[in-house]
């Protein structure tokens, strides 16, 4: 599969309530990394989740990249999709062979493989944590992996994510949608294999 068939995905919650549980907490931003440039979606949250739905419809057949969206992005997209009545075509299929997280997302026991329409996912966070964290000693977080190989990610304050301006918001997702497209891309041959498989569209 070539670079221009290899999509980065990152979403931002809102931070004025608890963050990290989509029971409550609204999808603020999502970012779309492509190989001709990053489109990120804000505003009211069913509209914003229905305009990223129709834009991956539009992109050709390929994969999504996350950092740790098996655990947080999808399922976190999944819920909020339920509670705000947007249609998405993302499903997850619950597979104990990834490993549950210390702290799983509220209300879900552990990790999902995912597809999206035609895109099938995979997650950056998960092939590296598999090789290249134990062999470097490193934690494999996405700031941590960028600054690992002389990429420059964009910091904020994540519990102020509420407090950001929307041109600061615009560019902290759009940077960690980036990174991990780019950390991916840099290990495609490796990383190709952990693309996940849901059922007999593979």
């Amino acid at each position: 599969m070539g670079p221009n068939r290899i999509y980065g995905l990152d979403i931002e919650t809102d931070t004025t309530v608890n963050g990290l549980d989509p029971r409550v907490a609204p999808v603020v931003a999502v970012a779309l990394a492509t190989s001709d440039g990053t489109a990120v979606f804000t505003g009211a949250e069913r509209d914003l989740l229905d305009r990223v739905e129709s834009t991956l419809a539009t992109l050709e057949p390929g994969v999504l990249v996350t950092w740790n969206g098996a655990g947080f992005d999808l399922p976190f997209l999944v819920d909020r999709a339920r509670v705000c009545g947007a249609h998405l075509s993302l499903e997850l299929a619950d597979d104990p062979l990834l490993g549950g997280r210390d702290d799983p997302l509220p209300g879900h026991a552990g990790a999902y493989r995912g597809r999206w329409g035609h895109h099938r996912h995979l997650d950056g966070y998960r092939v590296y944590r598999a090789d290249v964290g134990p062999a470097l000693r490193l934690s494999c977080g996405l700031k941590t992996m960028a600054r690992f190989v002389g990429l420059t990610p964009v910091e904020v304050d994540r519990s102020a994510i509420s407090l950001l301006s929307p041109t600061e918001l615009h560019d902290y997702v759009a940077s960690d949608a980036e990174l991990a497209r780019e950390l991916v891309l840099r290990r495609w041959p490796a990383c190709a294999a952990g693309v996940d498989v849901i059922g007999e569209r593979a």
